[in-house]
């Protein structure tokens, strides 16, 4: 028995544009001065971090084959490799933020119009991660601090010295996200309020157009 496919739905396939659009709801927040250069100064530094990751896997290589193929086992290299791994995984996480790719898991917000998601992203900011940050940054500087007048070194048998720099890179990197989160910040003022005065808006299809 054959079933005629007149005016049965065909089977439609989601094009490569449909499936990134759906993969990718940024929001679409004008832009400042004082935001673009914080973001350029945040994506040239996780830019710049992300080339720790070919290291680190340089340096897996590096202890494996020592480990395996000359019996040669390196707590040296053991601690570079989460070392490196921590920095450039700190490093990266106000990039994240700073182009909208960072994780959301939320119902509501992309339901709603631009102005809805700019006061969620306004409430959220201002009485949520902001506050968070600022705890964070008051509570890492001063750890950091203390692990470099102490001398603070690895515990480890041939472990690595100055330990203090991987919970300074800790500090910075909560800096970073609240230069990031402080850059987000103006421009959803811009959004809602036209303050700071916005310079450029990116639209859906990747065009600069000007809100002055």
């Amino acid at each position: 028995m054959t079933v005629s496919g007149k005016g049965s739905p065909q089977n439609v396939r989601p094009s490569v544009s449909d499936t990134d659009e759906f993969l990718h709801h940024h929001t679409e927040l004008p832009t400042t001065r004082v935001s673009q250069w914080m973001d350029r100064v945040i994506s040239a530094i996780g830019k710049g971090a992300s080339w720790l990751w070919v290291v680190v896997t340089g340096v897996i290589i590096w202890a494996v084959v020592g480990r395996y193929a000359f019996g040669q086992g390196s707590v040296t290299l053991e601690e570079v490799q989460w070392h490196l791994a921590g920095i450039g995984w700190l490093l990266g996480l106000g990039y994240t933020l700073v182009v909208d790719d960072h994780v959301r898991v939320d119902v509501l917000h992309e339901r709603l119009s631009l102005r809805g998601q700019g006061w969620v992203e306004l409430l959220g900011l201002l009485f949520l991660l902001m506050p968070f940050l600022g705890l964070a940054i008051y509570e890492m500087v001063p750890y950091a601090f203390s692990s470099w007048q102490q001398g603070e070194t690895s515990q480890a048998p041939a472990g690595l010295p100055h330990r203090w720099f991987l919970k300074a890179v800790l500090a910075l990197s909560f800096i970073l996200i609240a230069l990031a989160a402080l850059s987000r910040l103006l421009k959803v003022t811009a959004l809602l309020f036209g303050f700071p005065k916005p310079v450029r808006v990116e639209s859906g299809n990747n065009k600069k157009e000007d809100a002055s």
